[in-house]
């Protein structure tokens, strides 16, 4: 099974929360991502009357479905409880803050999750830093070893 990753999340954003939420799929979705088909480029979630949706996620077609196609980069609701809505709604009206997806993967119980991550944009100099200090923890390790 695939655990499909937004690696281009932690380099453009500071991650302050993390969520796991269900996802509204259709069959040849679930078996496409089980394929490890899905590409996070330019995702992004949204609000819309007090549901949360994602756009842009692009889910490949199952290459052996037959009869019907998905449409590869349609609007898909998100599942969380009531309570993390609203708190997730609050933060986002505060400037600079941000829903963004991290990464896709299948439960114990075989459903499909999405981790969700409420970030805050990193300025050009703190992906830098974040550089700088990624080489030198793998220097470091080179070093002990």
């Amino acid at each position: 099974m695939a655990d499909i990753r937004n690696r281009s999340a932690y380099h453009d954003y500071f991650i302050e929360d993390k969520y796991d939420a269900g996802m509204v799929l259709i069959g040849s979705e679930v078996k496409a991502l089980r394929d490890g088909r899905a590409s996070f480029n330019d995702s992004y979630c949204i609000f819309h009357k007090g549901e949360l949706w994602i756009k842009s996620l692009h889910i490949g077609q199952y290459s052996h479905s037959s009869l019907y196609f998905h449409d590869a980069t349609r609007e898909r609701k998100l599942l969380l409880t009531k309570k993390e809505l609203r708190k997730l709604e609050a933060k986002i009206k505060e400037k600079g803050f941000t829903i963004i997806p991290l990464r896709i993967f299948f439960n114990e119980r075989g459903f499909v999750k999405m981790e969700i991550g409420l970030g805050k944009g990193k300025k050009n100099y703190d992906k830098r830093e974040t550089i700088k200090a990624r080489d030198t923890d793998r220097e470091m390790k080179r070093y002990l070893k």
